[in-house]
């Protein structure tokens, strides 16, 4: 038997560790599903109005506001790679300070839930070809394999801020600083494989590029529909939104071999990334807004009614 080279050494040991790692990927994780809310209520599911932030606010000096913005497709390139994205889910809690100002809150889970986007050309496209030796041992391990296939996530990277309500019904004008990182998954790159970091994310700041349309409808605390109800929504819908000033760093944590991958994935799209480089845009965007009618008549507890409303419209 003729002895076996080191090049194919290196191919059957990655197609070895690709399908251990494969089996152990598959297990996967469950996650709790958001509440079902009933009537003008639904959009806010992940509305975080038990925060601390929230309920302290009194209806004078601090104004507490539900916001939801979601679009069902767009793209985002990052370096010399774009990629479709799906449905994109942002929620966050608002604060209106009565000098004009407006401080964001959270939900403990997040601000944002995107779905899954598949990578063009999966791991083959990501990072082959390659002059490193090892990385071309693995390209040539993925061809025809079903473990070529990578999806990318982005993913909330800390608290949005610099909320700008205003700029929700105008175009060209910053709505929110939202920091993100994508979260890169296959096998072969392990679970900590992110191009953004929680100390060096990508902060996205969307704007208009078409008006919204402007809808308002009021309903009762529980969200059944009534003109002369306690609450009131904001419906903003179907405007293109779009930011091209973010920079992108680098990958970091992909890989058993984590420089050798990062280097192969960096080197193939072309990250880091200066702003002016990428962009991100969200196509039929669909936004609403919701808070008390005359937060003033029930000083100091507004944050707590709020609070209250929402939890009586879960199903």
């Amino acid at each position: 038997m003729p002895p076996i080279s080191t090049r194919t050494r290196t191919r059957l040991a990655t197609v070895s560790a690709l399908t251990a790692l494969g089996a152990f990927a598959s297990l996967g994780t469950a996650t709790a599903a958001d509440p079902a809310l009933n009537g003008e209520w639904a959009p806010f599911t992940r509305c975080p109005v038990d925060a601390p932030a929230m309920l302290a606010a009194d209806g004078f000096d601090k104004t507490p506001q539900c916001v939801v913005s979601t679009s069902a497709s767009g793209s985002i390139k990052l370096g010399d790679t774009t990629v479709t994205t799906g449905r994109t889910n942002l929620q966050i809690g608002v604060v209106q300070n009565a000098d004009g100002t407006s401080s964001v809150v959270a939900p403990a889970s997040g601000a944002l839930v995107a779905e899954p986007a598949a990578v063009p050309g999966g791991l083959l496209g990501l990072m082959c070809p390659s002059d490193i030796f090892v990385i071309t041992g693995i390209c040539e391990s993925l061809e025809n394999s079903s473990l070529n296939k990578i999806t990318a996530t982005m993913e909330s990277a800390g608290a949005p801020y610099a909320f700008d309500q205003t700029a929700g019904v105008l175009t060209d004008m910053p709505i929110v600083a939202l920091p993100v990182r994508i979260h890169l998954e296959n096998p072969l790159l392990g679970d900590n494989c992110y191009i953004g970091t929680l100390a060096d994310p990508i902060v996205l700041r969307p704007e208009n590029r078409t008006y919204p349309a402007f809808g308002m409808t009021f309903f009762q605390g529980d969200g059944t529909t009534d003109p002369a109800g306690e609450m009131s929504r904001i419906n903003l819908s179907g405007a293109t939104q779009n930011d091209s000033t973010f920079a992108v760093p680098g990958a970091t944590g992909c890989g058993l071999n984590v420089g050798l991958i990062n280097a192969a994935v960096n080197a193939k799209t072309g990250l880091p990334s200066a702003a002016g480089n990428n962009s991100v845009t969200l196509d039929n965007t669909q936004t609403h807004l919701t808070g008390l009618n005359a937060p003033g008549t029930v000083v100091p507890d507004a944050g707590k009614v709020l609070a209250e409303n929402w939890h009586s419209a879960v199903k």
